[in-house]
């Protein structure tokens, strides 16, 4: 556990571990713990300073790159999660005024959803602040050691994308 934070560090897994052993387990281990210390601050601060949780923040990042909507099942797969998932999320953006919701070409069955006025000048105060943090958290890391990790990253994930198993859970 980390002391200052409470979190549980996923790498103590391999602690005890000679170095050079499980070089992939420790590597995967590092990125989520990585995530999971970045999901949870900005999760922290979405709350603080906004009242917004992260799937909210998630649903306007992608309205706001789509001007003219989405529609309902769109948003779900984008996001990775249930239509249930995305109905309560739009209720809940709806109700506060960020978001509309209207029948695509006069299909009741069909529902599109959009960023309202204020719901982007929400968003991009949301976006502007999300900046800000990550910058922030990442502030002892030089520009250099940033650009190659990216890089190196992509290495990593095309190597995952290239193994996997299409089709089987």
């Amino acid at each position: 556990m980390d002391q200052d934070s409470g979190n549980v560090d996923l790498e103590i897994i391999v602690k005890g571990t000679p170095e050079g052993h499980k070089q992939e387990l420790r590597l995967w281990l590092r990125m989520l713990s990585t995530t999971n210390l970045i999901s949870q601050e900005v999760r922290r601060r979405l709350r603080a300073q906004f009242g917004m949780t992260l799937p909210q923040f998630d649903l306007m990042a992608q309205l706001d790159r789509e001007p003219a909507g989405l529609r309902l099942g769109e948003l779900s797969k984008r996001m990775m999660v249930t239509n249930g998932n995305v109905t309560g999320l739009v209720d809940r953006l709806e109700s506060d005024g960020l978001i509309s919701r209207e029948s695509a070409d006069g299909d009741r069955r069909v529902t599109v959803a959009r960023l309202t006025a204020k719901g982007r000048d929400t968003f991009a105060a949301m976006a502007h602040a999300h900046e800000g943090w990550l910058s922030d958290m990442l502030a002892d890391v030089e520009p250099r050691l940033v650009a190659a990790t990216l890089r190196d990253l992509g290495v990593v994930k095309a190597s995952v994308a290239a193994h996997l198993t299409a089709g089987e859970d």
